[in-house]
């Protein structure tokens, strides 16, 4: 029988026990939360996750499940500010291809961005933002800035001046299957026979870069960003002034950051885990069909580059166009100095033809040969302003309109 002094301590006991122990079951439940807190907190971390990257990774809305549907442009104001013009030749690509996001980067907001696309939030390219900042000449930035959007998010890239004739899911022939297509480009120059002219050559065989469509994140496009990117620091060593104060001239333009840079870094990549004949511009001298070589589905050069007058190029009313360049947003050569002779003029007016481009070689030839005095009253003769239609006229005054006997 046990005593009343044991009773009391037992009940006690039980008491206390009862009153402690919700506490030491909390200290226990929270020990075994802290111990195991990336098991709790796993699903919220990966919706997280899930949430960052779906802000800037690039859309899988595709044609075919391949190249993006947005079409992109760049220009020094939005849509809502356009000129009739640009306003008119923007209209016929939502117009055509309504299944398709259309955006413009302006210049107030293209630096936004490629710093959030190529910052830590995206590829994380310091210097490559750097290099975009350093950029002075409006044409470079422009054509960097293609590339720049091209391989953050892929699409179809269009200058403002190129009005699309056909849908974008006509860029791809029915006979590929689209998921095998990484890029889409066109022949813009086809004139070889100019290898060796020392003006004409280095841009007498191009790809097209103010339409092309692509995937995103494709190894051509950074190639291409880098290859510029090494240019211009070299460059700009080479001339001991920083990459902002580079001058550049029509030539340097197009050989560093326009279509000749852009072919290279094409034919460069074609060749990239080729295990065929070497690509070189042959394969596509004088292209009647498209040809797809390593994810490049390069089409012929009615397909952008269509009513030139060279190249054979054809015109706007072929089934075979699927865009038309308008050229009137192409004045940035203006800004930089093209090769012209005091009196014959530039070459590039010859259009390719090439019984000009014989003449006027065969001009300058002879120009040179000629003594300074008289190269000098060629030049002024050449400066001099036309009459005008007075002066004209006075001058038919004095002169009989009949032969004398």
């Amino acid at each position: 029988m046990n005593s009343p002094t044991t009773s009391i301590f037992r009940n006690k006991l039980s008491t206390q026990i009862r009153r402690v122990l919700p506490v030491y079951l909390l200290l226990i439940l929270l020990v075994v939360i802290f111990a195991n807190a990336s098991f709790f907190t796993a699903p919220i971390r990966a919706a997280s996750k899930y949430k960052r990257e779906l802000r800037y990774k690039p859309s899988q809305a595709s044609i075919g499940g391949g190249i993006p549907r947005k079409i992109w442009q760049t220009w020094k104001t939005g849509p809502l500010t356009f000129d009739i013009r640009d306003l008119t030749t923007a209209r016929t690509w939502v117009a055509k291809n309504p299944q398709h996001r259309y955006e413009v980067l302006t210049d107030d907001n293209e630096l936004e961005y490629i710093e959030w696309h190529y910052g830590p939030h995206g590829l994380n390219r310091p210097d490559i933002i750097e290099l975009y900042r350093s950029i002075s000449a409006s044409i470079i930035k422009a054509d960097l800035l293609r590339y720049m959007i091209m391989y953050a998010e892929g699409g179809v890239y269009a200058d403002i001046d190129v009005e699309a004739l056909r849908p974008v899911n006509k860029f791809i022939p029915e006979r590929y299957n689209n998921q095998d297509v990484d890029m889409v480009i066109g022949i813009e120059i086809d004139q070889p026979a100019f290898l060796d002219h020392p003006i004409l050559g280095p841009k007498c065989k191009s790809f097209c870069q103010w339409t092309f469509m692509c995937k995103p994140h494709l190894p051509v496009m950074i190639r291409l960003i880098e290859n510029i990117q090494r240019w211009l620091q070299k460059l700009a060593k080479e001339r001991g002034v920083p990459i902002s104060e580079l001058e550049l001239d029509f030539n340097d333009v197009i050989a560093g950051t326009g279509p000749a840079a852009f072919t290279m870094a094409v034919l460069e990549q074609m060749n990239v885990d080729n295990y065929g004949d070497e690509v070189t511009w042959d394969t596509f001298h004088d292209l009647a069909e498209s040809k797809l070589i390593n994810g490049f589905l390069v089409l012929n050069v009615e397909a952008f580059a269509a009513g030139q007058g060279h190249s054979d190029s054809g015109n706007h009313d072929s089934r075979g166009a699927l865009v038309k360049h308008h050229y009137h947003a192409s004045g940035w050569p203006t800004k930089h100095a093209r090769q012209k002779h005091p009196v014959y003029g530039e070459i590039e007016s010859c259009n390719w033809e090439p019984s000009c481009v014989e003449t006027w070689d065969r001009n300058v030839a002879e120009f040179e040969l000629w003594p300074p005095e008289e190269q000098s009253k060629l030049i002024a003769d050449k400066n001099q302003p036309p009459p005008s239609l007075e002066e004209a006229l006075k001058a038919l005054d004095q002169k009989p309109l009949l032969p004398s006997f």
